[in-house]
């Protein structure tokens, strides 16, 4: 039995709302191209949301350049805010991220990040929303 999502929606609905690219990494697992997406090289201040369902994900303060291609974070906004689960494919294994409220795949995340985490949550753009800080 699968996990169930607070926000839950048929393959169709999913097709409908989100762009192309979002539904195949958010739905299909898959992945963008490396240093060719629109959030790798963003260092604007805000925060990322799921583009699925606009969970609040991650902080442009834990954001850094992981010269992966991919946005890079150190940290979530929360712990409660995503979810992660072994994946064996692409003859590896690696830690899927996903999001806790609607189970969209994000990215992955490696133990090889900087201090003070050790972490990197290496995430697909196509899966995000970001809404920069306004300055008043």
């Amino acid at each position: 039995m699968s996990k169930k999502y607070s926000v839950e929606k048929s393959r169709d609905e999913w097709k409908k709302e989100l762009s192309e690219a979002a539904f195949r990494v958010l739905r299909k697992k898959g992945t963008e191209p490396a240093f060719n997406n629109d959030y790798f090289a963003n260092d604007k201040p805000g925060i990322y949301h799921c583009a699925g369902c606009g969970q609040e994900l991650f902080s442009s303060e834990d954001k850094y350049k992981s010269g992966s291609g991919w946005p890079s974070f150190t940290r979530p906004a929360s712990k409660e805010v995503v979810e992660t689960e072994i994946d064996n494919t692409m003859g590896m294994q690696r830690i899927e991220v996903h999001c806790s409220q609607c189970g969209g795949h994000l990215g992955h995340l490696f133990k090889d990040g900087p201090q003070p985490t050790g972490l990197r949550y290496c995430l697909n753009s196509a899966a995000l929303d970001f809404i920069a800080e306004v300055n008043n």
